[in-house]
């Protein structure tokens, strides 16, 4: 009885150590994987709308050869998104590039609601918070590069079309029209759920009905009445719909053009939200040899596919590692290309 008991016991003690060990592996690895080779540090950027609060991110060494700007994609995004940048943060500073982003109004302690704002409204947002960099002398402004994701799309080509000091252009899933875009979505959507016919047409249906309600410019009652939607949007996002569905990004590229900045395009070729082919092909059309495309194999954030798959292990691999995110090569294309400006 007392060997059982003994060899009971070392089992549970050989299992308590594995699972110590185990715990203590993960800790020392995600120490490691969001260990960067950078510096940071919290700034506040003043604008005529309200403060915004902001990071600046360094080379580790200090020395820097110029400034890249973060412009968010859709939704409450934090300046770093809450770590998610800082992969590229960290790919810019190993190119001799400080970066600086901010959140988004009504996120953290920036003041206003980014809800309430236009693509005009945050392309004039993005060229006061260059102005304000341009102002601080421990910045170095030498080099100017606009980075924007998805969204963004609406944002980059205004900013870098209307000023005489940004060098580049990085821009990473972008979309060309906000109503196409958004059907796009949608059916890519229903093909990956497996929708039945019938729900293929209640869906697009339901499309309709809001795309006609935002061109009547109907008010939120209104919307809430009519559109048949069974998943309302929030008076605030109703209001922003309304305020950006014309957006188009192609006269703003052909501005982009005109001003001959050159382009780094980045595209995921398993975008779910995104045409990318129509982006792609729109983009080099209209800026000709200025526009690099590179496509990889990646999801609308760069990342590897399996992390949009398996959601878990996307989860998973953010905390312990986030580099691990990007689809290869994603990181050391951006890198790259800052290099040889």
């Amino acid at each position: 009885m007392r060997k059982k008991i003994n060899k009971r016991a070392r089992l549970l003690i050989t299992a308590g150590v594995t699972a110590v060990a185990l715990v203590v592996g993960v800790a020392i690895t995600a120490v490691i994987g969001n260990d960067y080779r950078l510096r940071q540090e919290p700034v506040l950027i003043p604008t005529a709308q309200g403060a915004l609060e902001g990071a600046l991110t360094r080379p580790a060494s200090g020395d820097t050869r110029g400034l890249v700007i973060v412009i968010h994609g859709d939704g409450p995004v934090e300046a770093t998104h809450d770590g998610l940048y800082l992969p590229w943060f960290e790919a810019a500073a190993d190119a001799g590039f400080a970066t600086l982003s901010w959140s988004k109004r009504g996120v953290g302690t920036s003041e206003g609601q980014w809800l309430h704002q236009s693509m005009a409204d945050r392309a004039a947002e993005a060229s006061e918070v260059i102005d304000w960099a341009n102002a601080q002398p421990d910045i170095d402004t030498t080099r100017i590069v606009l980075w924007g994701a998805s969204q963004a799309g609406w944002v980059l080509p205004d900013v870098a079309a209307t000023r005489e000091d940004i060098d580049a252009v990085v821009a990473v899933g972008p979309a060309i029209n906000w109503l196409r875009q958004g059907r796009y979505h949608l059916l890519s959507g229903l093909d990956d759920t497996g929708a039945t016919p019938a729900e293929r047409e209640r869906a697009i249906a339901l499309s309709d009905s809001i795309r006609s309600l935002i061109a009547a410019d109907a008010d939120y009652d209104r919307y809430l009445a009519e559109s048949g939607d069974p998943d309302p949007m929030s008076e605030d996002r109703w209001r922003f719909a309304k305020r950006n569905a014309a957006s188009d990004a192609t006269e703003s590229l052909e501005g982009l053009a005109q001003a001959n900045v050159p382009v780094l395009l980045m595209l995921g070729d398993r975008d779910r939200n995104v045409d990318v082919d129509e982006t792609a092909r729109t983009y080099q059309q209209l800026l000709g040899d200025a526009v690099r495309v590179e496509h990889f194999d990646a999801t609308h954030p760069l990342a590897r596919p399996v992390m949009e798959d398996a959601p878990a292990i996307g989860a998973i691999t953010a905390v312990i590692w986030p580099r691990a995110l990007f689809a290869p090569s994603v990181l050391d294309t951006y890198r790259g290309y800052l290099a040889g400006l």
